[in-house]
Formats: C-alpha cells, structure tokens, sequence
C-alpha cells in the first residue's frame, strides 16, 4: 500500500468542507478532542476532508485511514446506500474505514479510541 498517496478531489467541496467545519456534530466535536494534536499514537488526523466526489468526516493521510461518524440520518436505506458506494469507490484508492455510531461516540468514547487504537496498531 501507497503510503500518504493525494487522492484527488473536486475543488469546490474545499469550501464545503471548511463550512462542515464550521458546524460540526457533538459527536464530531467529542472525536476531534481524541484525535487532534497527534493524541493517538502519534498519526495526525484532520477533518472534513475532500476525496474525489466525497467529504470524509476525519482522515489521517499517513495511515490512509478515514473515521466516519453515522448519525440518526444514515438509518435511512437510500443514505446507507449512498454510504457503501461511497466507501467502496474511496476504498478502491486504498482508503479503509472505522464507522461508528454517534450514539456509541457520544456515551462510550474510550471504547472508540481503543478500537482506533488497536485497528491502527494493526494495519500499521
């Protein structure tokens, strides 16, 4: 696997994703207070970041690891849908993924920083 490889990305989803920023979930806002600063075995994360027709909740281009946070909203059949055609098209540039519910972030966060954790150790 390519490390750090720069997957290209649509320029105009860079103001949308410095606007998802702007506006980020509790869950989101929780996660990035593990993750920022090199806080998890020293990788560095960032968030909201564009990949070609996409905008990955959090990613850390070292690993070629995308987080993804699922809300209430991916119950819906037609957003889960769109949710696997969207990780098989990243995961074809070699993107792999951790989903977690938002729920699961909110209530039982040191449970999603060991699975980060161990799923970095594993796969490094």
């Amino acid at each position: 696997m390519v490390r750090n490889k720069i997957i290209p990305y649509r320029k105009d989803l860079k103001q949308l994703a410095r606007k998802l920023r702007k506006n980020s979930t509790l869950a989101e806002v929780l996660l990035w207070g593990e993750l920022k600063n090199k806080q998890i075995l020293g990788f560095q994360f960032h968030r909201q970041v564009p990949m070609l027709d996409y905008i990955v909740d959090f990613y850390c281009h070292e690993l070629q690891l995308a987080i993804e946070i699922d809300g209430s909203t991916h119950d819906f059949i037609e957003i889960e849908i769109n949710d696997e055609k969207r990780q098989t098209r990243l995961e074809s540039e070699d993107v792999s993924f951790l989903r977690f519910d938002d729920l699961r972030v909110k209530q039982n966060m040191p449970s999603v920083v060991d699975e980060i954790t161990n799923s970095i150790e594993q796969n490094k």
